[in-house]
């Protein structure tokens, strides 16, 4: 694939000159007035309300009560016994918490178990892709979406980014997941634990300094901000398999957005937000994640953190080339440059040239019999090293920050 059709793909419009320019630097993109309709999303109603001055009305009262009564160190202790979607909840949680929790874990009215049974068919076939995307196209692209990168830099997160990451991982992978959202998966739990960790953070980056500076808001994680990072999910992910000529059944396709719009509301995204279909989120996305994407300060450290994570490990799919190369590859020219990720002449002449030809095989297979089982077979083992891998063979566990970053580079 072309730079021209992966900026295509992103619909990055303009330039903001040479990243040596401090003005450009200090001065991120932001979207246009909030206009998109409530009619494209799941409810097909809502009332409108600019999602940048909204939060989440339910979890940042209660976990900012709980950091202030000192109750986090507890309730983390007692949560990371919590990991199966069906497991009753931990005996001992603060009452307010647990009816909290006991609400946030539902499933919505409009769940459709049909459209999931799609998605894990959608998994199965393209959990490879999805592997790659995730990280080096919605991952990177993370960098340079500037409140982003300012919130996890300045945040409890910023200071150990192999951790963060792999929290960040273990969504991905329970979202793949063939359980994910039955009894015995673990993507609700993932993402009401998250939505807890969203809350904390809203609550203890206003008092610090560095970030307050820095921000260009006073309270981060908006509505608005959690749908930009939504659509570096999923919608960057749809937009580049669209890009390789990826033929997705209608049903598989539609399976695949359902299991990430129960994902945004399990995160506390309000309905009104989520858009309904494959074209609304083309639509919403070209408001609220093309024209924002920047390189900031924080954030070209940030990447500069993420390429180094395979230092240290003698196997050469995680050397600091490749990394590189695959993050040119996904995100195009511009971006890496942003990030002043360098072109890598054999490892980037490689991706362009056997890319496309290795996607038609892997496509041209799947009518072999137990073709994606194998495929599924071979996904799921890589999966699995990465998260070992990033977890450093211990159990990853999401838990509610009680500090910001204390150190910065």
């Amino acid at each position: 694939m072309d730079d021209l059709s992966r900026r295509n793909v992103l619909r990055v419009g303009g330039t903001l000159g040479a990243l040596g320019a401090l003005s450009a630097l200090a001065a991120p993109a932001s979207a246009q007035p909030w206009h998109w309709s409530p009619a494209g999303s799941v409810p097909g109603t809502g009332s409108g309300a600019d999602p940048r001055q909204t939060w989440d009305t339910q979890a940042d009262p209660l976990v900012a009560s709980l950091l202030d009564r000192g109750d986090v160190p507890k309730v983390n202790e007692l949560l990371r016994t919590w990991k199966k979607n069906g497991q009753p909840l931990p005996a001992g949680l603060p009452s307010d918490l647990r009816e909290f929790m006991e609400q946030a874990r539902q499933l919505p009215s409009w769940t459709d178990q049909n459209k999931l049974a799609a998605a894990v068919r959608f998994n199965e076939k393209r959990g490879l892709y999805l592997g790659v995307l995730y990280g080096f196209a919605s991952g990177m692209m993370s960098t340079v979406i500037p409140k982003e990168a300012l919130a996890v830099y300045y945040s409890k997160g910023g200071a150990n980014m192999k951790n963060r990451i792999s929290k960040t991982a273990k969504l991905g992978y329970d979202i793949g997941s063939r359980n994910a959202f039955q009894a015995d998966g673990e993507m609700i739990v993932t993402s009401v634990k998250t939505r807890l960790v969203h809350a904390a953070v809203r609550h203890l980056l206003p008092q610090s300094p560095h970030w307050t500076h820095m921000a260009p808001e006073d309270v981060p994680i908006s509505q608005h901000d959690m749908m930009v990072t939504w659509h570096s999910l999923p919608t960057t992910a749809m937009r580049n398999l669209n890009a390789w000529n990826v033929k997705v059944p209608t049903d598989e396709s539609d399976g695949f957005l359902h299991s990430w719009q129960l994902s945004a509301h399990l995160l506390g995204i309000e309905d009104q937000y989520i858009p309904a279909t494959w074209n609304d989120a083309e639509s919403q996305a070209t408001q609220v994640l093309d024209p924002i994407l920047a390189p900031t300060p924080e954030g070209i450290k940030l990447a500069d953190i993420l390429l180094d994570l395979g230092a240290g490990l003698d196997f050469t799919l995680l050397t600091r080339p490749i990394l590189g190369a695959l993050t040119r590859f996904m995100l195009g020219n511009e971006i890496a440059n942003w990030l002043n990720i360098p072109r890598e002449p054999v490892w980037s002449t490689l991706l362009e040239t056997a890319w496309g030809p290795f996607v038609k095989v892997r496509e041209g297979l799947l009518p072999v019999p137990l073709a994606p089982h194998a495929y599924w077979t071979f996904d799921e083992l890589l999966r699995q090293f990465v998260l070992l891998y990033m977890s450093e063979l211990r159990p990853i566990s999401i838990e509610i920050p009680e500090f910001n970053n204390p150190n910065y580079r």
